[in-house]
């Protein structure tokens, strides 16, 4: 798991958008990009499966982690996913967000997906389970 991180307007979501694109150079399998609005659909190569989840009601962190599961289980062929505003898409705090953070390494570990994803918080304000991804 990779952690792009940074107080709001430091340019998280141009990193992991160049991150996605960057990806499709090396997939193997399908890349997906996770937000919750369409403003970047035209910023992400076409190969790149665009999710805007404000058409599929995943408001709170046991939805928005239930979809993350359902995604990894409807194609073994996920290689990448990017998520970008977790806390903002779960509408919730990033320090209620562990059991998301626990189902995704849990993912990783069983099926090799690859998550990358956007939180907007300084360094230091970061939880414990998240700080453990940070570069």
């Amino acid at each position: 798991m990779k952690i792009i991180y940074g107080p709001k307007g430091t340019g998280k979501t141009k990193a992991i958008i160049e991150s996605a694109n960057n990806a499709l150079d090396e997939a193997k399998g399908h890349v997906i990009f996770i937000t919750d609005t369409k403003r970047y659909t035209y910023d992400l190569k076409y190969q790149i499966r665009f999710l805007d989840v404000t058409g599929f009601d995943v408001q709170g962190a046991d939805r928005l982690r239930g979809f993350i599961k359902g995604i990894v289980a409807a194609n073994g062929d996920n290689e990448y996913i990017f998520i970008d505003g977790i806390a903002r898409i779960a509408g919730a705090e990033l320090k209620d967000l562990g059991d998301i953070f626990a189902a995704m390494e849990k993912l990783e570990a069983d099926y090799g997906v690859k998550f990358i994803v956007t939180c907007s918080a300084a360094k230091e304000d970061l939880p414990e389970f998240v700080l453990k991804y940070v570069d």
